[in-house]
């Protein structure tokens, strides 16, 4: 199941599909680190709109709403 970034639920896993967005959004994201094919765990979510922290390879990432949004990722349930 495809979602974005925003519904998976504290500690669960996803591998990165596809990031929506343009060249300078994609570029950056890379730059961190996040890219198609990456497995990823979110760690949590503030509410209301706060930021998402994810952990990737051993490094955690805090990303802004509006951006873990546009990071579709692949579950398993």
């Amino acid at each position: 199941m495809i979602k974005q970034l925003t519904e998976l639920k504290a500690f669960q896993k996803g591998k990165i599909v596809e990031i929506k967005g343009g060249t300078g959004l994609v570029r950056r994201l890379e730059a961190m680190g996040l890219r198609p094919g990456m497995i990823i765990s979110k760690i949590s979510a503030q509410l209301l709109r706060g930021p998402v922290t994810i952990s990737n390879g051993g490094r955690e990432l805090a990303l802004g709403h509006g951006i873990a949004q546009r990071i579709m990722v692949e579950t398993e349930d």
